[in-house]
């Protein structure tokens, strides 16, 4: 079975995801700078700005025209959001978001190292055997699947990261009667 096929519409929402998760950071990096600071990194906003910049342009390119190296780009741009995001676990988490989805309450959590992971394995599955023509030459049929696949699998990706995190009931807080 074509690799594109089973692969294309994760790596196309993955790569979607890194513009709506990189337009944000662009217009306001301060939730990412806090990020980073809680886990130890100290990073200038500019550079934090910068690097946003670097996602919405991938995410476009890859979407406009997946080849080995915007594919490449968006699995490893996903890989290293995977990374943060155990870090920022191991380290006792991030209190606040990171500012990826335009939302202050959005911590990372283990289902969200799950999902970047999955976004990159799918992207960097594409980009070692490259697709021979761009998604959208492959007739109708494979357009329409592929579009409607990748929003799904967008939706999928958003709710994991942004809504099941805030739908999770709060801890049972001790008031010390018995």
């Amino acid at each position: 079975m074509d690799s594109w096929l089973v692969l294309g519409p994760t790596a196309l929402a993955g790569a979607g995801l890194l513009v709506l998760a990189g337009v944000p950071k662009v217009a306001d990096p301060g939730d990412l700078v806090r990020a980073l600071r809680a886990t130890g990194l100290r990073i200038h906003p500019l550079l934090v700005r910068g690097f946003a910049l670097v996602e919405v342009v991938a995410g476009v390119a890859a979407v406009a025209l997946p080849s080995r190296p915007s594919l490449a780009v968006v699995a490893l741009l996903h890989a290293g959001f995977t990374g943060f995001v155990i870090l920022a676990l191991r380290r006792g988490g991030v209190v606040a978001s990171c500012g990826c989805l335009g939302r202050a309450d959005t911590p990372p959590t283990r289902a969200h190292a799950a999902t970047t992971g999955l976004l990159a394995l799918a992207a960097g599955g594409l980009a070692v055997p490259a697709p021979v023509d761009p998604w959208w030459s492959a007739g109708t049929a494979s357009v329409v699947v592929t579009v409607l696949l990748a929003g799904f699998i967008g939706f999928l990706a958003w709710q994991v990261i942004a809504v099941l995190p805030s739908t999770t009931p709060p801890a049972v807080r001790s008031t010390g009667r018995a």
